[in-house]
């Protein structure tokens, strides 16, 4: 199964400067329970904005870069090449940026989407979902607290 993974603002701001808009200390923690032990796939902007590649996971990192170097990753020039080498029978996440997003929602099976209740200006957007393709399958609100300054809802997308 193909998954997009992604934490967008109200009107799908992502991030700006190839950095993210907030820090959600729970939805990070998501993130690494979700992700982790599978084979993430991201833009070369998404994979340079970790200080590190991420533990636990195969990195395929998308770029039209020739030579591109990053060391412990797999590299592709292309959506389609990255699909084709991921395990049969595994899950894998689609982790961003904006592009990739964009690219991989036809091949996508679910969306985990976390939905910040805030209005952010951005220069990275989430795609709009195209509600006859996708099903909410369930929600969960988490309220702003002494870690998270805005109320974020956790949302399962599934396809039709």
């Amino acid at each position: 199964m193909i998954i997009i993974i992604a934490a967008a603002a109200e009107n799908n701001a992502l991030g700006k400067n190839n950095e993210l808009l907030w820090h959600l200390s729970d939805d990070f923690k998501r993130f690494k329970q979700l992700t982790s032990h599978h084979h993430i796939i991201m833009g070369r902007k998404t994979f340079e904005s970790f200080p590190k590649p991420l533990p636990n996971r195969t990195h395929i990192v998308i770029t039209r870069q020739v030579n591109y170097p990053p060391e412990g990753c797999i590299v592709v020039n292309n959506l389609m090449k990255a699909i084709a080498i991921l395990p049969a029978n595994e899950d894998a996440f689609i982790i961003g940026g904006g592009e990739i997003y964009e690219l991989g929602l036809p091949f996508t099976d679910k969306i985990e989407l976390t939905r910040v209740h805030a209005h952010f200006e951005a220069d990275t957007f989430f795609p709009i979902l195209d509600m006859t393709i996708w099903k909410l399958e369930t929600t969960v609100f988490h309220p702003k607290d002494s870690n998270h300054a805005y109320d974020f809802t956790y949302e399962t997308y599934l396809r039709k």
